[in-house]
């Protein structure tokens, strides 16, 4: 699992800027491993400080700007066996993305594709037989969650789709 990209070098130490994409910043705490890009290369983390809403971080083996200069845009993991539990009805984005959505009645909206982080709710987008339709992740419109048959039940709101 994701935990953090990385945006760039930070000075000449070989510290990098790290955008996190963890509600656990710890996982940034010196002595922790993560894994670097997506080959199995695990590294500790030597330091980690806050820096303009992101982090400089450190990692073993990273000792200069050239070392780093070519990590932008990857991504530093975690194994899934290490994710932090949720709380019930919450899911991890790899969980929900490729699930089939249907209506509540049983139409196929199509498969959810991608999520949208936006400020007051995510917003699922899910591909289908009548294009692109944009579900809001809130209780009123996603009914259910069926990881084991992977299926997402919503229930539409008036007006969300213009289909009639």
């Amino acid at each position: 699992m994701a935990v953090g990209r990385i945006v760039g070098p930070h000075g000449i130490r070989g510290e990098i800027k790290v955008k996190i994409l963890t509600d656990f910043p710890e996982r940034f705490a010196p002595g922790s491993l993560l894994y670097l890009g997506e080959e199995d290369f695990q590294r500790e983390v030597i330091s980690s400080r806050p820096h303009r809403g992101m982090l400089l971080v450190k990692l073993s083996g990273l000792t200069d700007r050239t070392a780093v200069e070519g990590l932008r845009g990857k991504y530093l993991f975690i194994p899934r066996e290490e994710a932090m539990p949720l709380e019930e009805d919450e899911y991890y984005e790899d969980e929900l993305v490729g699930l089939v959505v249907e209506t509540m009645e049983g139409e196929l909206l199509g498969e959810l594709v991608e999520i949208m982080w936006t400020g007051a709710n995510e917003v699922y987008i899910v591909q289908g037989p009548r294009g692109e339709v944009l579900i809001p992740a809130i209780a009123q419109v996603v009914q259910e969650v069926d990881l084991e048959t992977g299926v997402m039940r919503v229930a539409l709101l008036p007006g969300l789709v213009d289909w009639e």
